[in-house]
C-alpha cells in the first residue's frame, strides 16, 4: 500500500499541474492562432471558461457577486489589467518561442516583489534587491536588445509583465470580503467580450475539429490552472510549494521543441536559469523574512511581569 503523500509533496503536485495547465493552455492557443485569428479564439476560449468555471464555482463554493463598495473599482481595475495583459502576452506568445515568452513571464514574483515596495512599502533588503537586479538582467539575455536575435514582440511579453505586476498589487489591496472565484469568472466574461467586441470587426476564420477541439482544451486547461492554483494556497508550506512555479519554464520547453521544433539560444537559456534562480530566492527569502517577522513579534508580546497566582 502506498503512503499518503505529505502536504509539502501535495502542494508541490497541485501547483506543478497548475503551471502545465497554463502552460498547455498557451501551447493550444498558439496552435490555433495559425489558422485562426486570434482575438476568435479569446472570445470563443473566453465564452466556454466563463460559463465552465461558473458552472465549477457554482458547483463548490456558490457564485457571490456582493462585494464591499470600496472593492469594487479595485476589481474593475483588476479585470481590465487582466484584460490588458492578456492582449499582450497572446500577441508576443503567438510571435515568439513559448519558451522564452514564459521565461519573460517569470519574472513577475520578482517585478511584484520590487511594485510591493514601492507602493505599499513593504520592506526589501539588499539581498532580494539585488536578486532582483541580477533577475531582471537575466531577463534582458532573453530579450537581447541589439542583437540578431532581437524579437521586438518580446517587448509586450515584458509589458504583460509590468501590467501583471499592477494587477497582483490590486488583488492585494482587496479585502477579505471579497469572493476569490467570483473575481475569477467576472474576468473571463471581460476577456470573452473584449475578444468578441474586437473580433467582430475582424473576419472570422472556418474552424473545423481539430480547432474547436484545441479551443475547448485551452479552456479546460486554464481552469485546471486556476483550480489547482488555488489549492496550492490551502495546503502544503508556501516557501517549498512556491518555487514549483517555474517547472512552467519546464514545461514551455519541452512543448517548444516538441511541438513547435523552437528551442531558446543560448543567451535566452542562460537568461532563464538566472530568472529561475533569482526567483526562487527572492520567494525562499520572503518566507524566511516572514517568519522572522512573526517570531520577533510572537517574542515582544510576551512582556514580564508578575507570576499568575
Amino acid at each position: 500500500m502506498t503512503a499518503p503523500l505529505s502536504p509539502n509533496l501535495r502542494g508541490a503536485l497541485y501547483m506543478t499541474l497548475s503551471m502545465a495547465g497554463f502552460t498547455l493552455n498557451d501551447a493550444c492557443v498558439k496552435l490555433v492562432a495559425e489558422t485562426v485569428p486570434l482575438f476568435q479564439i479569446v472570445f470563443l476560449r473566453g465564452v466556454a471558461t466563463t460559463i465552465l468555471l461558473a458552472l465549477v464555482v457554482q458547483m463548490t463554493t456558490g457564485l457571490r457577486f456582493s462585494m464591499p463598495r470600496r472593492d469594487r473599482p479595485l476589481v474593475a481595475g483588476r479585470t481590465l489589467a487582466e484584460v490588458a495583459a492578456m492582449v499582450a502576452f497572446l500577441l508576443a506568445l503567438t510571435n515568439m518561442a513559448i519558451a522564452n515568452a514564459t521565461a519573460i513571464l517569470a519574472a513577475l514574483p520578482l517585478a511584484v516583489t520590487l511594485g510591493a515596495a514601492v507602493v505599499f512599502g513593504h520592506p526589501v533588503g539588499w539581498r532580494r534587491l539585488t536578486a532582483i537586479l541580477i533577475g531582471f538582467a537575466g531577463v534582458m539575455l532573453i530579450v537581447q536588445p541589439g542583437t540578431e536575435g532581437f524579437n521586438a514582440w518580446s517587448l509586450l511579453a515584458l509589458l504583460a509583465v509590468v501590467i501583471i505586476t499592477a494587477r497582483d498589487l490590486l488583488t492585494r489591496a482587496f479585502s477579505p470580503e471579497v469572493p476569490s472565484m467570483t473575481v475569477a469568472v467576472v474576468t473571463a466574461g471581460a476577456v470573452a467580450i473584449f475578444g468578441g467586441v474586437i473580433s467582430a470587426f475582424t473576419p472570422w476564420a472556418a474552424m473545423g475539429l481539430y480547432e474547436v477541439a484545441l479551443t475547448l482544451a485551452a479552456s479546460v486547461l486554464i481552469i485546471a490552472g486556476y483550480v489547482f492554483g488555488i489549492m496550492v494556497m490551502r495546503i502544503g508550506d508556501v516557501g517549498f510549494v512556491s518555487p514549483f512555479r517555474y517547472t512552467s519554464l519546464i514545461f514551455a520547453l519541452i512543448l517548444g521543441l516538441v511541438i513547435f521544433d523552437e528551442f531558446p539560444n543560448t543567451l535566452a537559456l542562460v537568461g532563464g536559469a538566472i530568472v529561475m534562480a533569482t526567483g526562487i530566492f527572492t520567494l525562499l527569502r520572503e518566507r524566511m523574512v516572514a517568519r522572522a517577522a512573526a517570531r520577533a513579534a510572537a517574542k515582544a508580546a510576551v512582556t514580564p511581569g508578575a507570576p499568575h497566582g
